[in-house]
């Protein structure tokens, strides 16, 4: 792998990480499709580079919930927000843990790939068509977002997809389930990312390539977070549905042709 693929790989987590079309799903496609291997270490660096994106934007957000913390007062909203990124920890770690072996597998079989990515669309699709809710995140709806982000493991799921969904469909609005499922995202990557460090060979990676490959993640990302953000003020979040749809119908009939 040189620097060349290492940027447009970025770019492709960049884009897939936060838009909700799933990053291991086109991934996943695209070492079906094309034969792309990406070593352990170097997936570990891109995902380094869109936590840099979520961090970075979300920065202001990051220190509120430090002060919340520090306010040790359970009845303050940043406090409480915190406590519910906890409770939202639970279920997506049982489910991580329990199913990994599986959802693993599925990275390589198209046709399982392609089914969950009609199920992301179909998620979209219901969260679109519903009115806009006027519910807060609360212990109920964090469970129900970590549960969703505990399935987002199987390639094809999207994470911010699923999350996001979930919290609409609960009735929260469309901003804030996206501020919740980002923040959420943060343990996430760090957890997902230490254990995958056990397998990783970092020699296997030159240290520009991956250079290249995080930055390219982390501005890209970045930007990736803002044009979400947009489209859900604008509630166009339906033709993220069409666009899983499509890429899922053309995994499935691929999988009877290949």
């Amino acid at each position: 792998m040189d620097a060349f693929q290492a940027v447009l790989l970025g770019i492709l987590q960049g884009v897939t990480e936060w838009l909700p079309v799933s990053s291991s799903g086109h991934l996943a496609l695209a070492q079906i499709f094309f034969g792309i291997e990406v070593p352990v270490a170097f997936d570990v660096a891109l995902h380094l580079g869109t936590l840099f994106a979520v961090l970075i934007y979300f920065r202001s957000d990051l220190v509120q919930l430090l002060r919340g913390l520090l306010s040790f007062n359970p009845n303050h909203p940043d406090f409480r927000t915190l406590l519910f990124l906890v409770v939202a920890m639970i279920p997506t770690a049982i489910i991580g843990f329990a199913f990994r072996d599986f959802f693993e597998d599925m990275f390589f079989h198209i046709q399982f790939v392609g089914a969950a990515l009609l199920i992301t669309g179909f998620l979209l699709f219901a969260a679109s068509r519903i009115p806009a809710g006027k519910k807060e995140v609360g212990w109920k709806s964090a469970l129900l977002i970590g549960a969703a982000q505990g399935l987002s493991v199987a390639p094809g799921i999207s994470r911010s997809g699923a999350t996001i969904s979930a919290g609409m469909l609960y009735g929260i609005p469309a901003e804030k389930a996206a501020r919740f499922s980002f923040l959420l995202s943060i343990p996430a990557i760090i957890g997902a990312s230490f254990f995958q460090l056990q397998e990783a060979e970092f020699a296997a990676v030159p240290l520009a390539v991956s250079l290249s490959g995080i930055l390219s993640a982390a501005v890209v990302g970045y930007l990736s977070i803002g044009f979400l953000l947009k489209i859900l003020r604008e509630a166009k979040l339906v033709y993220f549905a069409y666009y899983c749809w499509a890429i899922g119908l053309l995994a499935i009939l691929s999988a009877f042709i290949m």
